[in-house]
């Protein structure tokens, strides 16, 4: 009883790592369109001072901008939303798949390679380089520079 018991509640943990409760109250958790997507009436319409239009105007003008975008957005996201949803996780599984099978494959590959021809070079320089540069550098510690002021 405890075995199916635990291999079940296993089950379920399994289910729920794909399957995500969506959270319909906050649905931009991580702020990623805090400060791109947030336009009021304000934001796009303003009158300064000494410039006012009639009252009835400009309420009849905030409604109408309020109500227009809040319907034209939920008209586009009806239509929209689904096949784009699907296309954009379309792409980020291309771009995940490109990335595991692709890339990172052949960064490892050649970090791989390139570590052979790492130690060569290293090789060639401690042989050749490093006593050439000692000698120059042996030649060079006798040089003494004055700095002298004219007048």
């Amino acid at each position: 009883m405890a075995e199916e018991r635990s291999e079940l509640e296993e089950r379920i943990i399994i289910k729920d790592q794909h399957t995500k409760e969506i959270d319909l109250v906050n649905r931009d958790p991580k702020h990623i369109n805090e400060d791109v997507v947030k336009v009021d009436f304000e934001d796009v319409i303003a009158e300064p001072v000494g410039t006012y239009s009639f009252d009835g105007v400009w309420k009849s003008s905030y409604t109408s901008f309020t109500v227009s975008k809040y319907w034209c957005y939920r008209l586009l996201s009806a239509l929209l939303g689904v096949p784009l949803a699907v296309l954009w996780g379309f792409l980020f599984a291309l771009i995940s798949f490109c990335h595991i099978w692709a890339v990172v494959p052949c960064i490892k590959s050649y970090l791989i390679e390139i570590q052979c021809v790492s130690r060569i070079y290293s090789l060639c320089i401690h042989t050749f380089c490093d006593p050439l540069f000692e000698a120059l550098s042996k030649i060079c510690t006798n040089i003494r520079v004055a700095v002298r002021k004219e007048i």
